[in-house]
């Protein structure tokens, strides 16, 4: 399913409000005093964060049916998301993307496609304890993680105690 120029057109449109609510969200965590992790590591290609993208909503989205219906119908009809599932303890809506080829595992619309999907998987980053899915190319890394680890040393931590440790606290490098 390609996207018509209409639909690109509305994408367009919504990934420039996407990008501007990122980055005003993004700078006042910054302003706070919040610090992502970094991210390490490098795509492989696996397509595994395309099969079933979730998206997390807020409550009145997900408990008001008028906008949880909007958010639906926006989500099946501009970007080719068809909801298959619902994580109720997240408020996490799971859905089937109608772009995403099986066989080659790649997107048939890669260049439309929507902001949540550009942003995978930085937007992971943010989280207290960043996990990627099974068999992903890419890594958390503590934001403090070269202090971390020379503090590790000082006390004499080595061999496989310290690969643990760096592992559990993502201080791999």
């Amino acid at each position: 399913m390609r996207d018509g120029f209409i639909r690109r057109a509305l994408k367009r449109i919504a990934l420039l409000f996407f990008q501007v609510n990122l980055r005003a969200s993004r700078a006042v965590a910054r302003f706070r005093g919040d610090k992502p992790f970094r991210l390490g590591g490098a795509c492989r290609g696996c397509g595994k964060c395309c099969e079933s993208p979730g998206i997390q909503v807020g409550r009145l989205v997900w408990y008001l049916p008028t906008l949880r219906n909007a958010f639906l119908a926006w989500h099946r009809h501009v970007n080719g998301f068809e909801l298959i599932d619902r994580d109720i303890r997240h408020r996490v809506f799971i859905f089937k993307c109608h772009h995403f080829d099986w066989e080659t595992r790649r997107c048939d619309s890669y260049d439309t496609r929507p902001g949540m999907c550009r942003d995978y998987p930085r937007n992971q980053l943010w989280q207290p304890n960043p996990t990627f899915l099974e068999g992903c190319g890419y890594k958390a890394i503590h934001p403090n993680a070269s202090k971390f680890l020379e503090s590790l040393k000082e006390e004499g931590l080595e061999g496989e105690a310290l690969e643990k440790v760096k592992e559990k606290l993502n201080l791999l490098e």
